[in-house]
């Protein structure tokens, strides 16, 4: 008997070309920038290249952009879980309303969103005068900066720990209730296990955005050298000044650092699914 050979039919024609489409868009795209950028710090010698980026200033931003970065993808990761369990969970009146204001960021240009939040947090914003009177200053602080990166990545989070809520099979919890396990059992034992990488994979989302947030940052920062400049704000003023070659550098040093972070936050986090798998 012969036997049949199988066919497999793909929506796309062709491997080879599908595959070349890909390759050259991406290098349109992104690798042929990214070159350019690193060849452009290149054409300077390694000891201009280190008093660039060792400058007090640039690691004063680079200080402020990581760390208010950090902690704002932290905070989302904590608060955009919970919203994210109230709309896979629960249903409410107002319900779909609450899902669209989600979403309120991606739409919403960032430039619009640094105004409207200096002016809520300024001293004499209807929420920064309440910080006001605590001796609490919102508005041209990192405490400014970071409240503009937790607004713009908080839909990050949402939406990638949402659907696998949703999808969660809630037998698994029945079961583990049936066999004696109490409320923070089931949350820490089943729960927790199965949404912990679409937490980190929101996290990481959330704080890539964070660190490239240029127009949400702006306005409410105060932009202030050593103080409250961020480092998209530094890249930006070296070319205004036609400084080319410093730009590429903080740029280029920018985007190894990032390149590190996330390729460990990543790395974790296929180390965890793994484990979980396994178990």
């Amino acid at each position: 008997m012969f036997k049949k050979k199988k066919y497999h039919h793909h929506v796309l024609p062709a491997f080879g070309l599908s595959m070349g489409f890909t390759l050259v868009y991406l290098s349109l795209i992104v690798l042929i920038p990214i070159a350019v950028l690193f060849l452009k710090a290149a054409t300077i010698s390694w000891d201009d290249f280190w008093n660039i980026v060792t400058d007090r200033r640039v690691l004063a931003s680079f200080q402020l952009t990581f760390s208010t970065s950090f902690f704002a993808a932290f905070i989302n990761a904590i608060f955009g879980t919970l919203i994210a369990w109230i709309l896979a969970k629960y249903q409410f009146t107002g319900k779909k309303i609450v899902d669209a204001l989600v979403d309120l960021p991606f739409a919403l240009p960032t430039a619009v969103a640094g105004i409207a939040l200096t002016t809520l947090y300024a001293p004499n914003g209807w929420i920064g005068r309440f910080f006001e009177t605590f001796g609490i200053k919102v508005a041209f602080t990192p405490l400014g900066i970071m409240i503009a990166l937790i607004f713009i990545g908080l839909p990050f989070v949402v939406r990638s720990v949402q659907p696998v809520l949703q999808e969660l099979d809630q037998q698994y919890e029945e079961a583990a209730s049936t066999l004696g396990a109490n409320s923070l059992q089931v949350f820490t034992k089943i729960i927790f296990p199965t949404i912990f990488p679409a937490i980190l994979t929101g996290f990481s989302l959330a704080f890539a955005r964070a660190l490239g947030e240029y127009g949400s940052v702006v306005f409410i920062s105060g932009n202030m050298p050593l103080k409250t400049e961020i480092v998209p704000l530094l890249i930006v003023t070296k070319l205004e000044q036609f400084d080319y070659i410093g730009a590429a550098a903080v740029a280029a040093v920018m985007l190894v650092i990032s390149f590190i972070l996330l390729f460990l936050i990543n790395f974790w986090q296929w180390r965890i699914s793994k484990r979980y798998e396994t178990v």
